[in-house]
């Protein structure tokens, strides 16, 4: 009995050891992500530029160093402008560059918006952009380069990510009780070979009013 269970204890321990190396192994091949976001506006207000919105995505954890901020309903660079989308990209304080998209203010009670942040490396360099937007106010969004940034790299892997460093540096800036919810829904990770390595469905809820 003792041999028996000494054998199985050893058995178990070889299994979580591999299981381990399974998942880095998967981590470090991957050179895409793909966030799946919904926004539920409860009562926009035109008038006052609310509610403001602002996703952050990062090749690292804590995105203290490179990452890209996605602003909805306003546009921060050059100057503030209200209304539309722009995407930016930052490594720490330093703005690298920026993108933006239509110019029209949330306007419409109880609107839901859904779009995919992605992330990707690519012949040296880090590609952020927007893609698969619906919304009742800019209609679909983040098409045929529309939303796209892309800067330098030179890491292989996209290993430092982490779903919670989005959801923890997104949020409401303005004006969030005026959002019913805003949700990181679900993320996809994918190899060089563009396909899927594991998928998260976890629902990270950023904001919700209560």
């Amino acid at each position: 009995m003792f041999t028996r269970r000494r054998w199985f204890l050893q058995l178990t321990a070889v299994i979580a050891v591999l299981g381990l190396t399974s998942v880095s192994q998967a981590q470090s091949t991957v050179v895409k992500v793909e966030e799946d976001w919904e926004l539920v506006i409860s009562e926009p207000s035109p008038d006052s530029d609310a509610p403001q919105v602002t996703c952050v995505i990062s090749p690292y954890a804590g995105a203290q160093s490179v990452h890209a901020a996605f602003e909805i309903n306003h546009r921060s660079l050059p100057s503030f402008a209200a209304g539309g989308m722009q995407l930016q990209a930052w490594n720490y304080e330093h703005f690298i560059t920026r993108d933006s998209s239509a110019s029209g203010a949330l306007s419409t009670p109880g609107e839901v918006i859904t779009w995919t942040t992605k992330m990707k490396i690519k012949d040296g360099y880090l590609f952020f952009y927007v893609r698969d937007g619906v919304s009742s106010t800019w209609g679909a969004f983040g098409g045929d380069g529309d939303l796209t940034l892309s800067i330098p790299w030179s890491l292989s892997s996209l290993a430092g990510y982490s779903p919670e460093t989005s959801a923890e540096q997104s949020g409401v800036g303005y004006a969030s009780n005026r959002v019913s919810r805003l949700v990181l829904k679900e993320v996809r990770y994918f190899n060089a070979a563009n396909e899927l390595v594991s998928q998260d469905t976890t629902q990270r809820v950023v904001h919700t009013l209560e």
